[in-house]
């Protein structure tokens, strides 16, 4: 964010508690004057400028600049329009129709978008018990060291739980019954209230089901998307084998959506399953499977169809710290190794598919 705040100079009260809510949904704080005249200290250097109509009825002589938004209630009139002309504004917001655009206002003073998009990646398991969780939690915490950072949502509301998985279930912060969004979100402000798995590279926030098995609303979800991938966040999204509203939306917005599948001959006869759901959703599928490679299983899950983006081999401890509550970290293990490949492949595509 900006060292300066966006300035706010509104008479009418309705108007500015609308103005002051949508600024704190976006997570943006504000400074504020009573008119025009007591704000012509901030009025050069404030990023973005809002004004209500009683504002801009009597303009003072004040320097001409960009950014200066009108909100107004109910559709603007004719001399709505005129003293918006002779007062420099950039844009007239109506209120409540285009509460969106004031919010996408905000959120560009808090987080001005990212040169490089983010990705939005989603993990499913061919099984249950595939792994396919602890492997989201793998690529978010790599991904998280990077110069963008990540996010790890939990979009299986029946799964045990990424905060349980990480260790953070019994640390505050919001959980998906707690979060209601919509339209333009900061993501910075979000990832602010969420428990946080810390690791050498930084901090994870974790967005988790509630204790009841509530999952994410589709329009929250969608929200969350769209500012990380705006913010230049890798997005991992944990995702149940049988899809609902919301996990259908991550995997219609992922880059890619990657298939766990252990080397078992029930295990590659249940992923053909679940790849079948996925194929009519998207084409941007990529299998990881997981366990020895002289398994009899290889030939059977080579007819799965989806391309084979990494071969895991196990990883020894890794249940037995799981039972501990220790999320494994080894920089050099199996687990990690691979995440680090699938991400510089889902960058590569990103970008050679203009995402």
């Amino acid at each position: 964010m900006t060292g300066e705040r966006p300035l706010v100079i509104a008479a009418d009260e309705t108007v500015l508690d609308e103005i002051l809510r949508v600024a704190a949904v976006a997570g943006c704080e504000l400074d504020r004057a009573p008119d025009l005249t007591a704000a012509s200290g901030h009025w050069a250097r404030a990023p973005l400028v809002v004004l209500d109509e009683e504002a801009v009825r009597h303009p003072p002589a004040l320097p001409r600049r960009g950014g200066i938004l009108l909100v107004c209630k109910g559709s603007p009139g004719p001399a709505t329009w005129e003293h918006a002309f002779r007062s420099g504004v950039e844009r007239v917001i109506a209120l409540p129709d285009e509460e969106s655009a004031l919010a996408g206002a905000f959120a560009d003073v808090v987080e001005t978008p990212a040169e490089q998009p983010g990705l939005v990646l989603g993990v499913v398991g061919g099984r249950g018990g595939a792994g396919a969780s602890v492997f989201a939690a793998t690529l978010a915490l790599a991904a998280d060291s990077d110069p963008g950072g990540a996010l790890l949502l939990d979009c299986d509301p029946l799964s045990g739980g990424l905060d349980v998985l990480l260790g953070l279930e019994k640390t505050p912060g919001a959980r998906w019954p707690d979060v209601h969004l919509s339209g333009r979100v900061s993501v910075s402000s979000l990832a602010a209230k969420l428990p946080q798995r810390r690791h050498r590279g930084g901090s994870l926030p974790v967005l988790a089901s509630g204790p009841e098995g509530d999952g994410p609303e589709v329009e929250s979800l969608s929200a969350i998307l769209s500012a990380g991938r705006r913010a230049g966040r890798t997005v991992v999204c944990d995702l149940p084998r049988a899809l609902g509203e919301a996990s259908e939306e991550a995997v219609l917005r992922a880059d890619l959506v990657l298939l766990m599948v252990p080397l078992e001959i029930r295990a590659c006869l249940a992923a053909k399953k679940v790849l079948n759901r996925l194929s009519k959703l998207t084409a941007r599928i990529g299998m990881v499977t997981c366990g020895h490679s002289k398994d009899p299983a290889v030939r059977t899950a080579a007819l799965i169809g989806p391309p084979l983006m990494a071969s895991m081999p196990p990883e020894r401890g890794l249940w037995h710290a799981l039972e501990r509550a220790e999320f494994p970290t080894k920089p050099k293990g199996p687990l990690a190794k691979t995440a680090a490949e699938i991400l510089a492949i889902a960058r590569r595509e990103a970008q050679a598919a203009g995402r």
